[in-house]
C-alpha cells in the first residue's frame, strides 16, 4: 500500500466517522474533550483527584460514543478516563421542536 493509498483510506474513514457523528449527535446530552479523545455521552462526572501532590482528573461517562476511526465499536456503555490534562465538558442544546429541512410545508 502506497502512502497515497493510505492517505486516501484515512480520509475516507474520517468522512465516514463525521457522517456517523452527524447522524447520532442529537441522541446525546454532552460533548467531552480530553487530550486524547472526543466523546459524546448522556452522563458525565468529572472529579479532581490528588495523588502525592499531583492533581489529575477522573472522568466517568456512560452511554457514550467515541470519536476514533480505528475503533471497531464506537458505542460504549461506560468509560473511565484519567488525565493530567484539561477536560472540556459541554452540554448540548436540545431544541424542543425540529422543523423539516427544505420546503416540505407545501407552499
Amino acid at each position: 500500500m502506497s502512502a497515497e493509498d493510505l492517505e486516501k483510506y484515512e480520509t475516507e474513514m474520517e468522512l465516514t466517522l463525521y457522517k456517523e457523528y452527524r447522524d447520532i449527535v442529537a441522541q446525546f446530552s454532552y460533548v467531552v474533550e480530553t487530550e486524547r479523545r472526543f466523546y459524546l455521552a448522556n452522563s458525565v462526572d468529572v472529579a479532581a483527584r490528588n495523588a502525592d501532590g499531583e492533581i489529575y482528573f477522573e472522568v466517568r461517562m456512560s452511554d457514550a460514543w467515541v470519536w476514533d476511526m480505528y475503533r471497531p465499536a464506537r458505542f460504549v456503555k461506560n468509560v473511565r478516563v484519567l488525565t493530567f490534562k484539561d477536560v472540556n465538558v459541554e452540554e448540548l442544546e436540545k431544541p424542543d421542536l425540529r422543523l423539516p429541512e427544505g420546503n416540505q410545508f407545501g407552499s
